[in-house]
């Protein structure tokens, strides 16, 4: 290949990464802002709070919609295109979540947010592909971790000098629709097999030209892949959602509660950074899990808001990286096309959301948010008991050729993906 054209490359593959880590940081401080907002609207709008778990449902709605679509728009429409519209929708979303005056109009800014962040996360580890994907998707996700700190501290700021904090959300449109008109700006990309999707850690999966036959082995370690990435997610949509509203519950101005907000998000950011924990034979799983779990008790046991802050900056270190951890093992599963696997992991994550925050409000009706909190404790040992280190094992209808995982990837050492040589 020629100078010129490992430049041109080079060059190119610069701009998708600056347009897909604007994207996802956008969604950062979008995803990170809407507990504040819960609170907030269940305030502007005297809704009760565990009403307002619709927003959760809306980006969970997106998520399942795209997974079942998606695939069939990237045939008829370039990825670029995909990218532009999930950035318009998606901008269109939080201004209509920013100034909703009804309840409806909020409930319809949570479906674009969630429609919109969906098919961004579709396109990302199409764009993002390569020899350096893991690299280079670590990078934008880093990026857009530290930008999700800033919502709560925005939403508490604003609130607290009169206008409504929501309005911070407003900040999110404009990097978007910068974003589309790049992107509309851009050449095409054609079509390209996934890596992986969303999350840092990547899996390195070779693909094979014929379709393989998925035996019962495969269906067993699909299925068991995503009820993990559904356990993962719903544990972090649950503090996602409702932790400036446990704030507020114990005793803090909604405003206080909203700044205080950003612990959650802090403690995901050190995680992210730190990565999965390693501890002897264990997977990480479990480790991570049990500073969930430290986390879920300082925020469930104690009503003092200082240790309830506290508390949500160690669940969010033991958080950051299980859905991460359990994608990258699912997609890494050997007898499914990685685009397949994502888009099951893509529908995991779309029910856990649905679910999960819905249920946390839902049980909170019958006791209180507290206890409520409670909830994630069953989902974390339920992960803790799927997660056992898997002995090497070969996979019906696959040989060498068909596919392997690479050994210096994550998925190759997390203690969840099966080993194929």
């Amino acid at each position: 290949m020629s100078p010129n054209a490992e430049a041109r490359m080079d060059s190119a593959a610069r701009g998708d990464e600056i347009r897909i880590g604007l994207g996802l940081s956008s969604m950062g401080y979008v995803l990170a802002g809407l507990g504040g907002c819960v609170a907030i609207l269940a305030r502007d709008l005297d809704e009760p709070t565990s009403r307002l778990a619709l927003l959760s449902s809306g980006f969970a709605a997106g998520l399942l919609f795209v997974a079942l679509v998606g695939p069939r728009l990237l045939r008829s429409w370039s990825m670029t295109s995909v990218l532009s519209l999930g950035a318009v929708i998606c901008a269109m979303g939080t201004v209509l979540l920013a100034v909703a005056p009804v309840y409806a109009v909020a409930i319809a800014g949570g479906l674009c947010i969630g429609l919109g962040g969906a098919l961004l996360v579709l396109v990302t580890p199409l764009m993002l592909d390569g020899p350096t994907a893991a690299a280079r998707l670590s990078r934008v996700n880093a990026v857009a971790s530290a930008t999700g700190i800033l919502a709560p501290l925005a939403i508490g700021a604003l609130d607290s000098l009169g206008p409504t904090g929501r309005l911070a959300m407003l900040a999110a449109a404009p990097p978007l629709l910068v974003l589309a008109v790049m992107t509309r700006r851009s050449k095409p990309v054609a079509p390209r097999a996934p890596v992986l999707i969303d999350s840092a850690p990547a899996a390195a999966v070779g693909r094979s030209h014929s379709r393989p036959r998925v035996g019962r082995q495969v269906a067993t370690a699909v299925g068991l892949g995503w009820l993990r990435i559904v356990l993962s997610v719903a544990v972090e949509f649950c503090f996602v959602v409702w932790a400036v509203a446990r704030l507020v519950a114990a005793g803090l101005p909604t405003a206080t509660a909203a700044l205080l907000g950003s612990a959650f998000p802090i403690g995901m950011a050190v995680g992210r950074v730190i990565g999965p924990i390693h501890w002897r034979g264990w997977s990480p799983v479990v480790p991570s899990g049990v500073f969930a779990v430290v986390g879920t008790l300082l925020v469930s046991l104690f009503d003092v808001p200082a240790v309830v802050a506290i508390g949500l900056v160690v669940a969010g270190i033991g958080v950051a990286p299980l859905y991460p951890v359990t994608l990258a093992a699912l997609v890494a599963t050997p007898g499914l096309s990685p685009a397949r696997l994502a888009a099951i992991g893509a529908m995991a994550s779309g029910v856990a959301i649905l679910v999960a925050p819905a249920a946390l409000a839902l049980l909170a009706r019958a006791v209180d948010l507290r206890t409520a909190y409670l909830i994630t404790l069953p989902l974390l040992a339920a992960l803790f008991a799927l997660s056992r280190r898997p002995r090497t094992s070969s996979v019906e209808g696959l040989g060498r050729d068909d596919v392997h995982v690479r050994r210096d990837s994550p998925c190759a050492v997390d203690g969840l993906a099966p080993h194929v040589d």
